[in-house]
């Protein structure tokens, strides 16, 4: 990070700095031992009131940022089946009080992670964040860069040019850096069911589990 972002400082947010337990969905996800579940609205929480630049632990960086940030506040998309996935974790830009951020933390304020019997909401960062925006206008559909909601939303090329299921990398003179997809938060059930899945490739995929549903 220091190569490409040398006048920033970084600042590690752990249980030292940061309360767990302020909320009831991030105090049932961390005694879960789910923190990346934890994390998802810390950041936003985090970023809110202080603003600054948010990345995942298996982002690498591989290009300056400078002329993304100074364009203003951004997130980043990832490609799905059809259709464009806004995936915070790919990197993010914020100012400090943006209303899209109050937002989220609204929507986690009313959320359990343990639901009532026992079983845990597993729905994502990814869902939510996607959700919300597309009420301010994002399209799915769009593979060029969008401004929506006081920032901007790039395509999959600039944070996130590994291709989920074939894990093929395809680097553009648009990329400024790669999404791993370490996926630490799955548990192992849920890691040989990707592993699985990518080995398959989607279409496949899907098919053999239509099939097992019937």
């Amino acid at each position: 990070m220091g190569k490409f972002f040398p006048d920033y400082e970084i600042v590690r947010w752990d249980e030292a700095n940061y309360d767990v337990n302020k909320i009831p969905y991030i105090q049932e996800a961390y005694e879960a031992r789910k923190y990346a579940f934890v994390s998802d609205y810390a950041r936003f929480d985090i970023l809110y009131h202080h603003g600054g630049l948010y990345f995942d632990t298996d982002v690498e960086v591989i290009k300056d940022f400078s002329s993304i940030v100074h364009a203003g506040p951004f997130m980043g998309c990832e490609s799905g089946e059809a259709l464009l996935h806004i995936n915070p974790g790919l990197g993010i830009g914020a100012l400090p009080e943006m209303s899209v951020y109050k937002e989220l933390l609204e929507i986690y304020r009313d959320r359990h992670f343990r639901n009532p019997d026992g079983s845990y909401d597993h729905t994502t960062i990814v869902e939510i964040t996607t959700a919300l925006l597309t009420k301010y206008g994002f399209i799915a559909e769009c593979k060029d860069i969008q401004k929506c909601a006081d920032f901007y939303i790039y395509p999959p090329e600039f944070f996130c040019p590994m291709d989920l299921w074939t894990k093929k990398i395809q680097v553009t003179p648009n990329t400024y850096s790669i999404h791993h997809y370490d996926a630490s938060w799955h548990s192992f059930s849920q890691k040989v069911i990707f592993k699985l899945h990518c080995l398959l490739g989607d279409r496949l995929y899907q098919r053999i589990k239509k099939m097992i549903r019937k």
